[in-house]
């Protein structure tokens, strides 16, 4: 007999799976599949030539909005010059008042694109609707679910149709179970290949323009097998935050960061006083690359400690 790796909803199933199974475990969270219970080893989910999840650290970096061709291909040039990984842009905004720029839909994806192509980076845009699947399917490497449609269910059901890599915000109100349960109507829907966005929740507090919670790093890799980025600029809202917080978030061992960067933040049409401009962006990211290389270390020389204890 081999052991089974796989979730019994009915008695029937549970049976079956008793009968034919070596072991079976009963996981007692809601979130089976997101569950570390199910999943002991770190889930490390490939983008195009990159992986997530895998002890490195990535960066994601991009317009919060697409604009224009010669500002979203300056940008791009900017931030792979730099280091980061991924390239992001947003083609559908969400935006809080209706008479905001909404963003340039197709014509945007089709230069996001364009510009990934050009400087050989995945990207990354955020899907705001089912009707639209294909379509931002058809262009992006990764899909991004936004924290207004983090329990967006009908959106979820559709992205776990596809196998292509899905970043998750977590929801502005949304506890760590309920973050952890969209992602499992994803991974539920036939897609495992989920990467956790930690963007800062509401709070009481005005002076940012959410509150970062870094402590759900460490609880996501206790409960969870899912890689977790955190996105410093929509957790502050200020560009002089980005960088300590990004240190901060590093430290605490979270797999990569999603900034926003413009090199024209003052005349941006969406977010411009939360983006680091490219210099501020280049520096972030040599900054952010000693913390992790220090927190590399520092891990290698205590299991080094605990191993030599142990004879």
């Amino acid at each position: 007999m081999v052991s089974v790796r796989k979730i019994g909803t009915t008695t029937e199933e549970k049976n079956k799976m008793i009968e034919h199974g070596e072991k079976v475990i009963r996981i007692k969270v809601p979130y089976k599949l997101a569950s570390r219970a199910f999943h002991h080893q770190d889930s490390v989910i490939k983008v195009g030539h990159h992986f997530i999840g895998n002890g490195s650290l990535t960066a994601i970096a991009g317009p919060c909005c697409i604009e224009s061709r010669e500002q979203l291909f300056t940008i791009a040039a900017a931030v792979k010059s730099a280091g980061a990984k991924i390239l992001r842009g947003g083609a559908f905004k969400p935006r809080t008042s209706p008479y905001s720029f909404q963003g340039m839909g197709e014509e945007g994806l089709k230069l996001l694109r364009e510009a990934g192509d050009k400087f050989d980076m995945p990207v990354c845009t955020e899907l705001m609707s089912t009707e639209d699947f294909d379509l931002v399917d058809t262009y992006t490497d990764i899909i991004q679910i936004g924290a207004r449609n983090m329990q967006n269910y009908s959106l979820l059901k559709k992205v776990g149709q596809t196998q292509k890599p899905v970043l998750l915000k977590r929801g502005m109100s949304a506890t760590i179970e309920e973050f952890l349960m969209s992602a499992e109507y994803i991974m539920a829907s036939g897609n495992p290949n989920v990467i956790l966005c930690e963007r800062g929740i509401r709070t009481f507090e005005s002076y940012t323009r959410n509150t970062l919670d870094l402590a759900v790093v460490c609880a996501i890799k206790e409960l969870s097998h899912l890689p977790i980025l955190i996105d410093p600029s929509h957790a502050t809202g200020r560009w002089e935050m980005i960088e300590p917080i990004s240190k901060a978030a590093v430290a605490v061992g979270c797999d990569g960061l999603m900034i926003e960067v413009h090199h024209e933040p003052e005349n941006a049409l969406s977010d411009g006083p939360q983006s680091l401009k490219p210099e501020k962006f280049a520096r972030l990211m040599t900054n952010i690359q000693r913390v992790h290389f220090a927190c590399v270390e520092t891990d290698e020389i205590e299991s080094v400690a605990k191993k030599h204890a142990a004879i």
